[in-house]
């Protein structure tokens, strides 16, 4: 077994246990946070090829991979609080953050009320300082950019998105979260069976998935107000570096969302346009990937 493979726990004070991957290397640390549908463990091609000069731990979000799902999730800040937790129980400091997908959006709120914690900080294919919109769908699927849900039970409800999507998982369609992801990340490049096949048996350890979807579509540390939240224009409160990396083919997160973020730090991150990149970079092209992250952590 890898080492990337053996997963560890850390129990927190707010009864929620943490599941965690790690790869030793040297004295720089670097958390990476992984998105929705996803745990730790889809970040291992990435941590068995980076710099051996950066220690790597991957922590499961709540109620994903092997966490715990004690307690339901209202908001992003209950994610960013357990990484808080995981890091003071492992007595973590001095840290970058990568943020890949929901991951980024974790990353931005970390950094919002724990300043203290994070060096640098690199948002991957991230949900927008704005939120990631979930709205009523329109009879032939397509989204009523009119009416944006602002509830949870209104997203819980949802017969377009929520209830097909947890119906794959509740009947552990593992065929049909590959045809999703086929359609919409694995768009030109595939895993090699095997793990792909990993992958997919992962993502059904997800419990969490309107949590996810409610905190995403109600996160706005913007100054622009949207249906769903105000902003807070938190974002000023973010003044490390940051590094911006998105896929010029990403079909889950639109430019327009990649727009958002640009805006909204302005001067204060660095975008990077990653070439032929869908929303899986790992996956697309690790070596760009891995060069980029590397060079500006380094």
């Amino acid at each position: 077994m890898k080492v990337i493979d053996q997963l560890k726990a850390v129990q927190l004070p707010n009864g929620e246990t943490i599941t965690y991957r790690e790869r030793p290397g040297g004295e720089k640390l670097v958390l990476f946070i992984h998105g929705n549908m996803t745990s730790s463990k889809h970040w291992d091609v990435l941590m068995e090829a980076f710099s051996k000069d950066f220690t790597i731990i991957a922590p499961d979000l709540r109620g994903f991979g092997g966490s715990t799902y004690n307690s339901r999730a209202e908001h992003v800040r209950d994610f960013s609080d357990d990484i808080k937790l995981f890091a003071d129980a492992l007595e973590l400091k001095n840290f970058s953050l990568v943020g890949w997908s929901f991951g980024g959006t974790v990353c931005m709120q970390f950094c919002i009320q724990y300043p203290e914690y994070c060096e640098k900080l690199v948002l991957l294919a991230s949900g927008s300082t704005r939120g990631y919109p979930h709205y009523k769908s329109n009879s032939d699927g397509s989204p009523d950019l009119s009416t944006r849900f602002t509830t949870i039970e209104e997203i819980e409800a949802d017969a377009m998105k929520t209830i097909p999507m947890q119906a794959l998982y509740d009947t552990r369609n593992t065929e049909g979260l590959k045809m999703i992801w086929n359609a919409a990340i694995y768009t030109h490049k595939q895993p090699e069976e095997e793990k792909y096949n990993e992958y997919v048996n992962d993502m059904l350890t997800q419990r969490n998935l309107a949590d996810v979807y409610h905190a995403l579509n109600t996160f706005n540390i913007s100054h622009v107000d949207n249906a769903a939240a105000e902003g807070t224009g938190e974002v000023d409160k973010i003044n490390i570096p940051v590094l911006n990396l998105y896929g010029d083919r990403d079909l889950v997160v639109t430019f327009s969302m990649t727009e958002e973020i640009i805006e909204d730090f302005g001067d204060k991150a660095k975008t990077v346009k990653l070439e032929n990149c869908g929303h899986s970079p790992l996956i697309d092209d690790l070596q760009q990937l891995k060069t980029e992250i590397e060079k500006f952590l380094n």
